[in-house]
């Protein structure tokens, strides 16, 4: 299998903050979602990665490369969408444009115009006149057209309304139909990874609790529903996270350890999030 992208063991230390050895791999052709609360660790993983900060310990592999930061060919097919616009306010289309032209020798204008055409943006408002979503369309457009292999989405759909959002979703699913090339997107927003990921990482406390293929993700586990008369007979070991509540209780749970006396309902990766989350306490 091909992998657009491999980080090992990524350890990175702050005074009040450490990230513990995250790994991850992202094959071709596929789009990889990466999960957990504010602070869990998600944009440090994305900042050592893109090397904006340099780890502690581990390292990072791109389109092959290790240390992009000195290999300026890999770095030209990196698609980088942060969550604010990065661009002066004064600016309009065809000056982004002009000035693309001269940091990318991938870059393919073109390609550019033809995506703000799509994304209807206005070539002569200046950035400071665009709404919020405009200007995710415009960090969007511009990191499609420079030939990108790897698009890094951190938090870029955040903020945005769903019309939008479904928009950009499609695009997303429209780029990695090149099976060479890959996504790594962050984002609060479950609902919308659930809809195009193939991969889910789920990182919490600077750890990664899980990364792996998400339809096996959504198979393997499940919400059991039940009293709390039946819960305290149910083998330990498939507990994943429970809450207690009037009616019974709400577990997931692994779903090979339970037959199918159980009702269990498939879950998704907010209910993954959560209950992982959950101490366990039988």
């Amino acid at each position: 299998m091909e992998y657009v992208l491999k980080a090992e063991n990524l350890i990175k230390q702050y005074p009040e903050f450490t990230l513990k050895e995250v790994s991850l791999s992202l094959p071709a052709g596929c789009i990889m979602g990466l999960i957990g609360e504010n602070g869990a660790g998600k944009s440090t993983t994305i900042k050592l990665i893109l090397g904006l900060v340099s780890p502690d310990s581990g390292h990072v592999e791109i389109l092959g490369d290790e240390n992009i930061k000195d290999k300026r060919d890999t770095r030209e097919h990196i698609g980088v969408v942060l969550d604010e616009s990065c661009f002066p306010e004064n600016l309009n289309i065809k000056d982004i444009n002009g000035i693309m032209t001269h940091i990318y020798q991938t870059w393919n204008g073109e390609t550019f115009y033809g995506f703000c055409q799509h994304f209807t943006l206005s070539p002569n408002k200046t950035i400071k006149e665009y709404s919020h979503g405009m200007k995710m369309k415009l960090a969007i457009a511009v990191a499609l057209s420079h030939d990108s292999r790897l698009l890094i989405l951190d938090e870029a759909t955040s903020g945005l309304d769903p019309i939008v959002r479904e928009e950009l979703l499609d695009v997303f699913l429209e780029f990695i139909q090149d099976e060479r090339r890959s996504i790594l997107i962050s984002s609060h927003i479950t609902s919308d990874l659930e809809k195009i990921c193939d991969y889910i990482t789920f990182i919490h406390k600077g750890e990664v609790l899980l990364s792996e293929e998400k339809d096996h993700l959504l198979e393997d586990y499940g919400l059991l529903k039940c009293s709390q008369e039946e819960f305290a007979q149910l083998d330990p070991q498939g507990i994943i996270g429970y809450r207690k509540h009037h009616f019974g209780v709400e577990a997931l749970v692994e779903k090979k350890h339970y037959g199918a006396e159980y009702i269990i309902e498939k879950p998704t990766i907010e209910n993954v999030m959560l209950y992982h989350t959950k101490e366990k306490v039988i």
